[in-house]
């Protein structure tokens, strides 16, 4: 099995507010249906199962844009959503934090039966992948978080998070089932986080001879064995190919955004928008700041891969609960919601027209990226979001939440 990918975050104590839960769950679900609409549940595996993308989600949501909660309050906030919609959408969401990981097989099971398939190779492969990431994997996290996705066809990916309490960081593992081949060979595709050194990787293709030397080991006599530790050593992972790395700092800085995507994100709602933009788009009243997150959502759901090399530029779209890069607008996620929900519900009765101008949103600022090239002057555009927080209702938790 090949995992998709990992990502190294800060741990960040503290919970999600309701004021802000409430609107992930919200748009987390019209995100989603958005992506079912245009490239089925298999699109949406594929997307959660890419670190990035995972990451860029977080942010439009309005979590914190690098820390560790944006895995557990993501998950959570599908969870909720799709699950009480997994018969219309052929998606469910199984297992969770803590106590609600060792529920996974029980959820697999109970979907299964809605879903019509024999749930014992999904057991498997949650099982399986919780102990590769705990155990085969001697890089200092354990886990405390895995979750499993898995839609009607009976593709899935896993999402799961260790903790290192001594180095004060989170890992976050995702899994694919369209990349399997094995669990025990290779089934890293990446590995993203900070290099800390030489690390016990018992599943690179190049430690099978070790293994096969554990297997034997273990079915030796205790004497033998004692005599063997001694002199035991294991291989080192080899370099792979995609890396994240979000800092332990809060603060947004220029060099963690494409100032040439951002540019181009201000231009297609400020600069060049025209006085009919609204009803090009369909969604009449709709002003500047409100197209420019509805700008960002509409990459999270039609963007390809490498679309989210920066997912903190999509902290753009609604803030970040911790005040960065600026506090979380929430006139404008109202506002984002309303339009997301009504361009939905009239593609379900059959009216396409709402939810192509989210394509046509996204494709205009790609052609405006191409063509005029802008930069974004990151520091400014922070600077301006927050002198006009105030009126657009901005917002940050505090501990009390």
């Amino acid at each position: 099995m090949i995992s998709s990918g990992r990502a190294n975050l800060p741990l960040h104590p503290g919970k999600v507010p309701k004021w802000l839960y409430q609107r992930m769950e919200k748009i987390g679900l019209a995100i989603t249906e958005l992506i079912l609409d245009e490239y089925g549940t298999a699109g949406f595996i594929s997307r959660i199962s890419n670190p990035y993308w995972f990451q860029a989600l977080g942010c439009v949501m309005g979590m914190d844009w690098h820390s560790s909660g944006i895995t557990t309050s993501v998950l959570g906030s599908l969870k909720h959503a799709i699950n009480s919609n997994s018969r219309s959408l052929g998606l469910h969401v199984c297992g969770g934090r803590g106590s609600h990981s060792r529920k996974t097989p029980d959820e697999l099971i109970a979907i299964s039966n809605i879903f019509g398939f024999d749930p014992d190779s999904l057991v498997t492969a949650s099982r399986l992948s919780a102990k590769v990431d705990n155990n085969c994997l001697g890089d200092g996290y354990q886990l405390y978080l895995h979750s499993f996705i898995i839609d009607k066809d009976k593709n899935w990916a896993v999402v799961q998070q260790g903790m290192n309490g001594k180095e004060r960081m989170a890992r976050r593992y995702h899994w694919h089932s369209e990349t399997v081949h094995s669990f025990v060979d290779e089934p890293h595709e990446a590995i993203i986080g900070e290099s800390s050194g030489k690390i016990l990787n018992l599943t690179d293709h190049r430690s099978e001879d070790s293994r096969d030397a554990i297997v034997d080991f273990l079915n030796q006599h205790p004497d033998r064995q004692v005599k063997e530790l001694e002199a035991l050593g294991f291989p080192v992972t080899r370099n792979l190919q995609l890396e994240l790395f979000m800092p332990e700092r809060h603060e947004v800085k220029a060099k963690d955004v494409d100032a040439g995507r951002l540019g181009a994100l201000l231009a297609t709602a400020y600069e060049r928008h025209p006085e009919n933009l609204s009803e090009s788009l369909l969604i009449p009243g709709v002003g500047p700041r409100t197209v420019q997150s509805l700008a960002l959502v509409s990459e999270v759901v039609y963007g390809k891969p490498n679309r989210f090399s920066d997912p903190a530029r999509f902290s753009f779209a609604h803030g970040g609960k911790d005040g960065h890069p600026f506090p979380v607008p929430l006139k404008t996620y109202d506002e984002s919601i309303h339009t997301l929900q009504k361009a939905i519900e009239a593609a379900k009765i059959g009216q396409q027209e709402k939810v192509e101008s989210f394509k046509r949103l996204h494709r205009f600022a790609l052609e405006v990226e191409e063509h005029l090239d802008p930069i974004a002057d990151v520091e400014a555009v922070i600077a301006h979001e927050r002198s006009i927080s105030k009126s657009l209702g901005g917002r940050t938790c505090s501990r009390s939440e």
